[in-house]
């Protein structure tokens, strides 16, 4: 990745790498928060089916930093994060054509859909009606840092109409 003297660092705001795990639904919504408007192209999409493993690498806006980007008066950042779903059995798409690598997908919200004895369905509601829903056996998320924030490309924070 490419890092101009204007990107921003985990020091500039005396901060480490995010990373965290969600073992149940209300550690799920917390990470569904800081995934939220994140956008990743699809050909960062991988399953692992021999290791149960999901994983994407998005561009995640750092909600957790935006208060502080508005009080300083400077730009919002961005991060590549690694969102791993463990124990995933199987992964089905609606609304997304997987085969298209170079189509940029955006996260509205991850959810948790309880089955039973522990698993269910993790679900990842994407912009324009796309979703990702991963079958898993025990529910573990994880979300973790790769990069350092980078200026977000937009300048701006992601709006939603309500």
């Amino acid at each position: 990745m490419n890092t101009s003297a204007n990107d921003a660092t985990f020091e500039d705001g005396n901060e480490a790498p995010l990373r965290l795990k969600a073992y149940d639904a209300e550690d799920l919504a917390v990470l569904s928060g800081l995934v939220q408007d994140a956008v990743f192209p699809g050909a960062e999409m991988k399953w692992d089916r021999a290791a149960r493993r999901f994983a994407l690498l998005l561009n995640r806006f750092r909600w957790e930093d935006a208060d502080k980007a508005e009080a300083r008066k400077r730009d919002y950042e961005r991060v590549q994060s690694v969102l791993v779903i463990e124990d995933a059995m199987r992964v089905q798409a609606s609304g997304v054509d997987v085969r298209d690598g170079d189509m940029v997908l955006s996260v509205l919200n991850m959810v948790f859909e309880a089955g039973t004895d522990g698993g269910g369905f993790v679900v990842l509601t994407l912009a324009g009606d796309g979703a990702i829903r991963i079958d898993v056996e025990a529910l573990e998320v994880v979300l973790k840092d790769v990069t350092r924030p980078y200026l977000a490309p937009s300048k701006a924070m992601p709006k939603h109409d309500d």
